[in-house]
């Protein structure tokens, strides 16, 4: 899968580099031989993408300057697909606080 995505301040097309698009059993069952390639994975459940993963190869230096490339790359990835990071965090924040309610404290008898 090759993203093309349109750079808004120039208006040029920005080719982001090539994606394999994997299942998430797919993924997690061939997770060495994705760490061990160049190429970035979309991971996918029931054909949607959840997630994506850059692999990084090298030392401390070459890591950091990965890690770099890898969010310039994921912010790319984000904007061609149109989403918001912040509301994806208010978002995630707000189910997170649904599906674990803080436990009341138990009052002791007087």
């Amino acid at each position: 899968m090759r993203l093309i995505h349109q750079c808004a301040m120039t208006h040029k097309e920005v080719k982001i580099r090539e994606t394999t698009k994997v299942g998430i059993k797919e993924f997690r069952a061939g997770v060495a031989e994705y760490i061990a390639s160049s190429t970035p994975v979309a991971v996918t459940r029931h054909g949607q993408t959840v997630g994506y993963f850059i692999p990084t190869q090298g030392s401390a230096d070459a890591d950091i300057a990965a890690l770099k490339k890898a969010s310039k790359t994921l912010d790319q990835l984000l904007a061609a697909q149109g989403v918001d990071v912040e509301e994806v965090v208010a978002e995630f924040k707000a189910v997170r606080k649904q599906a674990s309610p803080r436990k009341k404290p138990k009052a002791t008898a007087a």
